[in-house]
Parts: C-alpha cells; structure tokens; sequence
C-alpha cells in the first residue's frame, strides 16, 4: 500500500470523529452568532486582541513526533480563558475561529487538520465559556480573589475537553494505545498546564488594570513559549539520553537472542517507529517487531507488512571496521529524524553492533567449548561415549544403584578384526566400526549408554535391571545384532564378537566393574564362546594374562620366545616323520609360561609379524640343524589367521625360506578352523601362492568346528589332524570314534595325510593304525623338546634304530591282517608345518 493510500485510510477512519467535532462547532458558532444581538458588543481593539490572541498561542507549539506524525502542544486553550476574561464568551467563540482559520490558510493546513483543528478549539471556548457563565462570572467585573476559582474550573475543562477529543484522533492516526497515550508523560503535561494556569491568572491582573493592555499579551506569552519549548527540549533530549543509556545498557548481554529481541523493542520507543527489523549480515536471520512484541524471527526474505518511510543504517562499529547488519525503522508515513535522532541512531548502532559482535563470540566460544566437552567424553568415529563418559557415568549410577535397580556392563570385542584393517585398509575397518556402533545404539534400550572403548572394543551399560539374570539375556540381543554381515565396499563380511557380563560388585566402583566385563570376555574367547559371565573363580588367570600383556614389547624384543618341538611319528613304525614347532615364553621372572596365556593378547598388540617371523626362524634353523645331521624332517608351525589376511605374509615366509637354504616342502603351515573370514579373496590368494610355491597345508583341529568341511571345500590343504579331543574319547564315545573314521575316509579319498593329535597310550596308537591313520604325536611319543634335545633323541633312537622313538607295532617280516577296506595312504610319512603358538 503507498504511503498516500495509507492516509487516505487513516483519514477516512478520522471522518466520523472530525466530523462531530466540526458540527458541534458549527452548532456552538451558530448559538454564538445568534448572541451577538443580545449581547454588548466588544470593541474593535478587543477583537483584534482576542483573534490576535488565540492565533498566537495556536501557532506558538512544542512539536513532538509519536511514530511517523508531528503532534503539538500549543497555547490555545490559554488563549482562550484570557479571552473570556475580557469578552463574552461568543465573542470568543467566534473569535477563535476566525484567528485560527486564518492561521490554517496562512499555513496551507490539510483541511482535514483544519476543520479538526478549528472545531475542536471553537468547541474548548464554549465548553470553558460555559463553565464561566454557570459560575456567574461577569467580565471585568469581579475582584481578582473571586475570579481564580472560575477561571481554574474553566481552565480545567477547556485542558480536559482538548485531551479527550485530540488523543484518540493521535491514536487512529499512529495505532498507539488510547491508555498508553494518557499516560504519556502525563506529570510533564500536568505541570505545563499549571504554568498556563498561571499565565492565565497573571494575565487577568494585567487586564484588571485597562483591558487595553490585551494587547500585550500575545508577545508576553510568546515570550513564555520560547521559555518553555527551550525547557521542553532540554527535557526530551534529557529523556532520550537516558533512554539511549538504559537500552545500551541492556545491550550488554551474551545471549544473542536477548540482544535482538532488546534492541527491537528498545528501538521501536527510542525512535517511536511503527515497526523495528535487524537482519544480520549472514542472511541467516531477520528479526522484527511493532512496539513490544516480535512479529517475525526467521530467515531472510520474510516481507515486512508495514510499508512506507524506512530509515536504514548499518550495524558498524565507530570505526566502520566491522558490519554485522543492517536497522530498519519503519514509519507508516513520511519521517524525517532530527538531528539528535541522527545522532542517537549512530550511537544505538554501534552499541548494537559490539553487542551483536560479542554475543556471536560468545556463542562461538560456547559451541567449540560444547564440541570440546562432546569430543572429551565421545568417539569421533562413532559418536559413541568413551572410556571416559562410561566410567563417569556408571560411578554416577553405581552411586544411586540401590534406587536403580541392578547395574552391569557387556564388554564386546570383535574377533579377528584386525585382518579387516590388514586386509582391506583402515577406512574399511572404520566402516564397518560405525555399523557396529549403529546396530549397537538401536539395539540398546535408551537407559542403557552404549561406548566405544577402542580399537574393536565396545561397551553397554545396562541400567535399572529387574534382576541379574536379565543381564544376560539382554547381551544374547546385542551379540546377536552382529550376526549379520556387513556390507562394506560392496563385500558381505561377517566379524563374529565375543562379549563378558560382569554385574556391580559391592566395592570398586566401576574400574573393578570394567576390569570383571574384560575378564569375562577372554573367558569366553577361550572357550569359544560368544558370551560368558564373570566368575570369580577363573579370575586369578585373567589377571596374570592383563599384567603380561604389558610385557611382551620387551619379550619380543629381548628374544624371549623360544621354541619347542612335538615330533610326529609313523603309528606303525615309530619313526618320526616331522615335528610341530610350539612356542614358549621364557619369561625372567614366571618361567616358562604357556601360549594359551599370552597368544590372544599377542595378536591384540600389533606386535603379531615380529613374533610370527621369530618363532618361523626357529623352526627353519631347527629343521635346518636336523637336516644337516641326517634327519630331513619337515617342521610345522602353526599360522594365525590374521597372517592369512596379509598380502605381505607369502613373501615373507618364502623369504624366510630363501634365507636358510631349505626347500619349500620342508615347511607346513598348520590352519586353524576358527578361520572365519576365509571367504576373502586375499586369504585364497596368500594361500595359492604358498602352495604354488611349494610350501604345504595343514587344516589344524579339524571336526571341532562348524565349518570343517567348507573350509575343506575352500582351502588347498594337504594334511589333516584331528583334534586331540577325539582321540581322548575314541575308546568310550562311538560318535568321536565315528568323527575318526569319517576323518580318515575322507583323507583317503582326497589323497590327503591324516595326523591324530593327542596319543596318550599304545591302545589309542593301535587303534589308530588299524583304522587306517598313518601319523600321530601326543606324550606316547615325546612332550615338546627343545630342537636339540629332540635331535639327540633321532640319533639315539628306539631299540638301536635312529630316527625311531618307540617300538614298531609289528616285528619285520610278521603278516598284518589288515581292517576290511583299509589301505595305506599314499604318502609315507606325514608332513607339517609351523604352528604359530600351540
């Protein structure tokens, strides 16, 4: 809407009012001239005086501008009492209109403000007029002590009936409340109008003397005008000072938010605009609003519904160094800022825009400070808490568990995830971190706090359990959410979990509470688990596993890892056909302590290629000293399978090899079946080019896994052992003596060597030979040796024969009647290979 359409709204709402107030006029000027004939008639002098008069105190105003329109604060109505002090009241009357109707010409008025202004002023005269004559008064005829009274009450109505008629013409014409207008420094407008009054009252002394001296009067209170528009203005510049002080004082926040909403509301009294907008410099935001209320907050490009004057300014600093936005003022007319106003603005920008300037610093400071405090206390990688908010928050929750409910913590560790890392890269391996934290997080109930702990260690603590049972059942749901594969780069890859429960003890608080989670989840590595519960019991193991673990950079790098050798021996003949290469730690302080203590956190420490390439060191130079002495033994050692998931591990080995001049089929690499991420390509690769190269197979525990046979189906083997387990219960158990003959069938249908593990008696190697297995190892034979002291046992023999260790089953030349389809394999002696740690 333009701004001409807008008043011509404005001005049609004011119709009614202005035009009641013109016919009242009308009506009182009517009774008035109709009174000039039954009335003395007034000299020419008092005339002039009274239209001189009230011309004066109409055009003698103090200005002051609410919103967009210039209201005055004129002597009128003082004009008028002094001249009914020395003429009849329709002579006044009529008086009034004729000055102010020439003063309106004179000026070019808008006719509506003219007639506004001549009816309302005509309508104070007879209103105070009125008054007089219903007091009695008589013109120049009462003594100055009788005459304060009726011209205070006419003084008082003429004030009264201005009030009532001109402020709700200023509210339709600024949309300002009707009660806030009468409340508008109300004490300022009281003493005014007791200063007219005394005018008044010190004017009609002059008059008792001539009433000629009316004449003088107009000067006199023009005089009094200047004297009081100087006081008026030092007073208003006074009040916006303070107004300007006060909002730069509440400026001085660090919350952004009250910084915008202040200086909207401020600026809209400061300014008296219709309407208040601050856009910050980034487009991000706009915000606006009339008087005290916010209209609109938002992002830019929200049009504004007050149209007309807008006055602009930048939120700079003095120095025009910084810009953060942009003021808007918006009138709903023409305005033009005095040069205080100007002034103002300048000084309430600049305030603004530090405080604008401080509260984004501040905010900006706030949130690196919130990202530092998120960052201290979660996993950048997965979003989930840390070491640190877990062991913050379960001592906050243990010290409330007796209103809790019961508390314990799931530790979960992925198995074998290094070989992702290995094998596809550390961004593969941090993929599929994130979808185990993803599956974790839904799987969790929103009490419990799932953390990442580090590397492939993560953490649940489950809050306000009914009971400790239930402990349990809510790890099953969460190992169970990573049975699926994960789909990385296009790949299906399964990484299996293994997961400890340890419930609040009584005392430790939570270090104790994560240190029985971690033991109860290699208690369940062990055994072959996914779960298992802390128990007291198997503690004392767990501990002396977490102290060594510290230890082995030193051992690895001391050479305290030695070899020992478990030969395999031909069941018939008792001649040793190999020998099984188990590790051993010789540690300074504990003695010779076993793989199964120390193997697992071997492979967790990264140090598993330096231990791997001492331990195939030993084995090569203890099947190099046998060789030379006349016993070409192959030497098996035992493979971790995250060495299968190194493409750097074939040529290592072969390197190996190379180095000490043995060939390749003198080396047997022992797999175990927890090899569950064979499906990879890289492991068939390592794999074939090991087999290319010469170097032979061995498929180590076979029977004791879920996937023997697809294993079989996959890998290139050419030997395999059955597990030891087996041969142990062969004599009483018809399934594991069904698991060994299955076993052998199938060696000998795929031309492959069969090792029994675990002989302990001369009945078990009997009753192996005559089912057709051809090799075996276990304590009937020898315990793990040192290569030499084993070496000295080939030389010294069984009965006089080298290379032999017991007896042959049967003498030479006896005839041996043989198990119905039995056969001899076709290999005559079993070969192996390296065991990494046995």
């Amino acid at each position: 809407m333009a701004p001409q359409d807008r008043r011509n709204g404005t001005d049609r709402r004011l119709l009614p009012l202005v035009g009641l107030v013109v016919v009242l006029a009308a009506v009182s000027a009517t009774v008035s001239v109709v009174q000039l004939h039954s009335q003395p008639s007034s000299s020419p002098v008092i005339w002039l005086a009274v239209v001189s008069l009230t011309a004066v105190g109409f055009t003698a105003k103090v200005r002051i501008r609410i919103r967009a329109n210039n209201h005055n604060i004129a002597w009128t109505e003082t004009a008028i009492v002094i001249g009914l002090t020395v003429s009849p009241a329709s002579h006044v009357v009529l008086a009034t209109g004729i000055g102010l109707v020439l003063v309106m010409v004179l000026t070019r008025i808008p006719l509506i403000k003219a007639a506004f202004g001549v009816g309302k002023n005509m309508l104070v005269a007879t209103a105070a007029g009125l008054v007089l004559h219903i007091a009695g008064w008589r013109p120049g005829e009462e003594p100055l002590a009788e005459t304060i009274l009726p011209l205070s009450l006419a003084y008082l109505v003429a004030v009264l009936l201005d009030e009532v008629v001109t402020l709700p013409v200023i509210a339709l014409a600024t949309g300002e409340r009707l009660a806030d207008l009468f409340r508008e420094d109300w004490g300022f407008r009281l003493a005014f109008a007791l200063a007219r009054l005394v005018v008044i009252i010190g004017t009609v002394l002059i008059l008792q003397g001539d009433s000629r001296l009316l004449l003088a009067v107009p000067p006199l209170v023009l005089s009094l005008h200047l004297l009081y528009s100087n006081r008026v203005k030092a007073r208003t510049e006074q009040q916006a000072w303070q107004r300007l002080a006060r909002t730069t004082d509440a400026l001085n926040v660090v919350d952004l938010d009250k910084v915008l909403t202040t200086a909207v509301t401020q600026a809209a009294e400061l300014f008296s605009a219709d309407e208040v907008e601050i856009a910050l410099r980034d487009g991000r935001r706009t915000i606006r609003g009339a008087g005290s209320t916010i209209t609109y907050d938002g992002p830019a490009g929200e049009p504004s519904p007050v149209d007309g004057a807008v006055v602009t300014a930048r939120l700079e600093g003095h120095d025009r160094t910084a810009d953060v936005g942009t003021l808007r003022l918006r009138f709903r007319g023409p305005v033009q800022l005095s040069e205080r106003e100007q002034y103002t603005l300048r000084t309430f920008t600049s305030a603004l825009c530090t405080a604008v300037r401080n509260a984004q610093a501040y905010a900006e400071l706030a949130r690196v400070a919130a990202e530092h405090e998120h960052a201290a206390t979660h996993d950048a990688l997965t979003g989930l808490a840390n070491r640190r908010h877990l062991l913050e928050s379960g001592t906050a929750q243990l010290a409330t568990r007796h209103a809790e409910g019961v508390t314990a913590l799931v530790l979960i560790d992925l198995n074998h995830f290094k070989e992702v890392n290995d094998t596809l890269g550390h961004a593969a391996g941090d993929q599929v971190l994130t979808q185990v934290a993803d599956r974790l997080r839904r799987a969790a109930r929103d009490e419990d706090l799932v953390a990442r702990l580090g590397g492939d260690e993560f953490a649940v603590l489950l809050r306000a359990l009914p009971a400790p049972a239930v402990a349990a059942h809510r790890a099953e749901a969460l190992i169970g959410v990573l049975h699926e594969p994960f789909d990385v780069d296009g790949m299906r890859i399964s990484v299996e979990a293994s997961g400890g429960i340890a419930v609040a003890p009584a005392s430790g608080g939570m270090p104790e509470l994560l240190r029985r989670a971690d033991v109860a989840m290699y208690q369940a590595k062990r055994a072959g688990q996914r779960i298992a519960t802390y128990a007291p019991g198997r503690d004392t193991a767990d501990l002396g596993r977490l102290t060594l673990g510290g230890e082995l950079p030193r051992a690895v790098a001391d050479h305290e890892f030695t070899v020992n050798f478990q030969p395999i021996v031909d069941l018939g003949t008792g001649e040793v056909t190999g020998a099984e290469a188990l590790a051993r730690w010789h540690h300074p302080t504990h003695g010779m302590i076993d793989p199964l203590r120390f193997l697992e956190a071997v492979e967790r420490s990264g140090l598993l290629p330096a231990f791997a390439e001492a331990i195939l060191d030993q084995a090569l130079l203890a099947a190099v000293s046998w060789r030379t002495a006349g016993f070409d033994l192959p030497v098996s050692v035992n493979v971790s399978p995250r060495s299968l998931l190194d493409a750097r591990f074939p040529g290592a080995v072969l390197a190996r090899l190379r180095a000490h001049d043995l060939p390749p089929d003198r080396l047997v690499l022992e797999l175990t079946e927890t090899l569950t991420l064979s499906q990879l390509d890289v492991v068939d690769r390592v794999l074939s080019r090991l087999r290319d190269a010469g170097v032979r197979l061995a498929l180590d525990d076979f029977g004791t896994g879920y996937s023997s046979l697809s294993l079989l189906s996959r890998i290139p083997v050419h030997e395999l052992k059955i597990d030891r387990s087996f041969v142990t219960a062969m004599e009483g158990s018809t399934e594991a003596a069904a698991v060994i003959r299955s076993t052998l069938d199938l060696g000998r249908s795929l031309d492959l060597t069969v090792v029994a593990e675990g002989v302990e008696s001369e009945p078990q190697r009997r009753a192996l030979w005559e089912l057709g297995c051809a090799a075996g190892q276990g304590h009937l034979f020898a315990r793990p040796l040192p290569a030499g002291t084993l070496l000295a046992a080939l030389q010294r023999g069984s009965g006089g024969r080298p290379g032999t260790l017991v007896p042959p089953l049967h003498d030479t030349g006896a005839v041996i009647r043989l198990a119905p389809g039995r056969r001899q394999p076709g290999r005559s002696r079993a070969t192996g290979l390296p065991h990494l740690p046995a």
